[in-house]
């Protein structure tokens, strides 16, 4: 008995699952690395935080390196993951 469990389930993805897990990546890393970067750049305001120039560049590159590193190294995004969208 030579049995393969090493191989993983191929059954196809629900496409709500692979849209809901975007659109809360999105807003979850937006909210995070804009708050991160506004704290560490001084943007911050009583109503959350306030980006523009170069801190917001900085904010959306690390939105980006998000999704990139999540889907190359991680095996996903925390929504993904979660969601089972991957």
């Amino acid at each position: 008995m030579n049995e393969d469990h090493s191989r993983s389930d191929t059954r196809p993805v629900a496409r709500w699952r692979i849209i809901l897990a975007a659109v809360f990546d999105f807003f979850t890393a937006f909210l995070v690395f804009g708050y991160l970067v506004g704290s560490v750049t001084g943007g911050t305001t009583d109503s959350g935080f306030e980006l523009d120039g170069l801190p917001a560049l900085a904010a959306f590159a690390l939105i980006i390196a998000y999704f990139w590193l999540g889907g190359r190294y991680f095996g996903g995004t925390i929504w993904q993951r979660i969601l089972g969208a991957r």
